[in-house]
């Protein structure tokens, strides 16, 4: 962990209640993020990735989340900020990028007037001057025509012209910490590659910090230093980036690196399959006794099935919450 980090989560614990009974989405996590650092968090769908980020921005529904833990913001836990401090804070020094962009952007506003209505709220711009900026951050996230485009509408633009409009909405500010959840899922990989040189020149130039959120490992391996690998609402691995591609130390983990495709791999006759986790992530309401990946793990053994392993430290920046770490060391 940072001894000074911009962000700390301590024992995060997220419950929704549902008709069903009440789901543990998060359970027990923790994450520390450096000014300026860039951290990425994966795992398959529905681990608890994208409720770990609303959750920081405390953008969860009220009535059905219920937030516990702590979480540490320049020395200000969120968890206990009214809301006149989270309006300041949100999209002015965190800002997010959204999943979704067609649901996230309002659709009876032009792009342009988003972009800049963030910029008169949180950075005392005048309209006209804010208008202006954001033409200069469509330009920046490669939208052709950017001035004529900032007056459209979210309807008339492609989803992946969307998606670079939030990114520009979510930089406008120059943030301390960008949340960026799955933020080049809509685009090509030409303009994926542009994206993640925007951020990464933010990162550098202001020292904004970032958390981002991919299933792309490809895309982890080239813009983090650090990852942190979540399984059914739980962390179960963290380390330096290279560190972990070069030896991951959870059984999960090397099942997600196995199986990506790698460069050069031979198919004969079409027999050469992907190496594969076997089975589905468990329901958070009926979670396995035990180990939670037990019923998918293909080291597993009689104490993964009966006793839940705690998140152990295996080196000074290597974490890992396995029984079976020691002896893969």
């Amino acid at each position: 962990m940072n001894n000074n980090p911009l962000l700390s989560i301590q024992n995060l614990k997220v419950h929704f209640k549902s008709f069903e009974g009440v789901v543990l989405a998060v359970d027990g996590v923790d994450l520390d993020i450096a000014p300026g650092e860039a951290v990425g968090l994966v795992g398959e769908s529905g681990c608890g990735k994208s409720v770990t980020a609303l959750s920081i921005l405390r953008l969860l529904p009220k009535r059905s989340a219920q937030i516990g833990g702590s979480i540490i913001f320049a020395g200000r836990n969120l968890l206990e900020a009214d809301e006149e401090e989270l309006l300041n804070i949100r999209g002015n020094s965190v800002s997010m990028i959204f999943q979704e962009p067609m649901t996230s952007l309002n659709p009876v506003m032009t792009i342009g007037d988003q972009i800049a209505e963030a910029l008169v709220l949180h950075q005392n711009f005048t309209w006209n001057n804010a208008r202006r900026k954001a033409v200069e951050m469509l330009d920046q996230v490669q939208i052709p025509s950017p001035q004529s485009r900032s007056r459209d509408y979210p309807h008339s633009l492609s989803g992946g012209m969307r998606q670079r409009a939030m990114i520009a909405m979510a930089l406008s500010c120059r943030p301390k910490l960008l949340l960026a959840d799955e933020p080049t899922t809509a685009l090509d990989v030409t303009i994926q590659a542009q994206i993640m040189d925007l951020m990464l020149r933010l990162k550098d130039k202001l020292n904004t910090a970032i958390l981002l959120i991919t299933h792309d490992l490809g895309l982890i391996a080239e813009m983090v230093s650090r990852v942190i690998v979540m399984y059914a609402g739980q962390v179960v691995e963290e380390a330096p980036v290279r560190e972990l591609f070069k030896k991951p130390l959870h059984p999960y983990t090397r099942g997600l690196m196995g199986s990506v495709p790698k460069l050069g791999q031979k198919f004969i006759a079409g027999r050469k399959q992907l190496d594969e986790i076997k089975g589905i992530v468990p329901s958070l309401q009926r979670l396995p006794p035990g180990c939670r990946f037990n019923p998918r793990c293909p080291s597993v053994i009689g104490k993964c099935l009966e006793q839940t392993p705690a998140m152990v430290r295996i080196e000074t920046q290597r974490r890992v919450r396995c029984w079976l770490a020691e002896s893969v060391e």
